[in-house]
């Protein structure tokens, strides 16, 4: 993938791994618009980062992923990469959990409606782009679950189903379908303070763009890269390891 002279769409772009790329993008020669639902936090990435252009949308809703596509098309006709990014992530016990199903929703509406309906809505439009791509950020738990994230787990392999059936649509096209596959990553999804395990978040972004400009379809990194090319003996032994802490 070339990344430079492109015109990319990120969906919850303002921090974490979705500005990290937005980063990457706009110093190669790229330019870069993020979308999110708080406009104080797309200021923020502004200040952060000059040059990037924002969007308030709130993806949770099919009525405002439509009209970011008509906003795009009017605004931004050139854009030829979208990055199906935004993601939430909650810690749930299942039996005992007393969320209303309104809110556990959400998780699934974000992290699966969305990036599902964009990809089909922004399909037309991107046929019409030179070197047009779709990238699906998924998880290395999309291979192997977490049990106490098991909507978000359940979500990314969705996700990632999703994405391999779409790259076999779309191979007569000239749409590239791409895979980004984080493990855990020093951000704030879930809220702060409950990712500073994870591997820097630079680290990562560098990586993953190296090898993106390589040509490759599917990359992982560290622990997600293993998982994303392990063996179903080696996954379910990855599972019981994770959970069985």
């Amino acid at each position: 993938m070339n990344l430079a002279d492109n015109t990319v769409l990120i969906t919850g772009g303002a921090s974490g791994i979705g500005f990290a790329l937005a980063e990457r993008f706009v110093r190669a020669g790229s330019t870069v618009i993020v979308c999110g639902r708080r406009a104080d936090k797309l200021q923020m990435a502004q200040q952060k980062l000059p040059g990037l252009h924002t969007h308030v949308c709130d993806v949770a809703e099919a009525a405002e992923r439509m009209a970011l596509l008509e906003w795009v098309r009017t605004e931004f006709p050139a854009v030829n990469v979208l990055i199906n990014n935004a993601g939430i992530q909650n810690r749930v016990q299942l039996a005992t959990d007393t969320e209303s199903w309104e809110a556990r929703r959400q998780e699934i509406n974000i992290n699966v409606d969305a990036p599902i309906h964009l990809s089909m809505l922004f399909v037309g439009h991107l046929q019409t782009q030179a070197n047009p791509a779709i990238i699906n950020v998924t998880s290395g738990l999309a291979f192997a679950p977490a049990a106490f994230v098991p909507i978000y787990s359940a979500t990314k392999a969705a996700l990632h189903s999703f994405t391999l059936s779409l790259r076999h649509q779309l191979k007569e096209t000239p749409i590239q379908v791409l895979e980004i596959v984080p493990p855990a990553v020093n951000t704030d999804l879930g809220g702060p303070g409950l990712h500073t395990f994870g591997v820097p978040v630079d680290d990562f972004a560098d990586s993953v763009m190296e090898r993106l400009a390589a040509g490759e379809t599917e990359v992982g990194y560290g622990t997600s890269e293993k998982n994303r090319l392990a063996s179903r003996s080696e996954l379910d032994a990855i599972f019981q390891q994770m959970n069985n802490r």
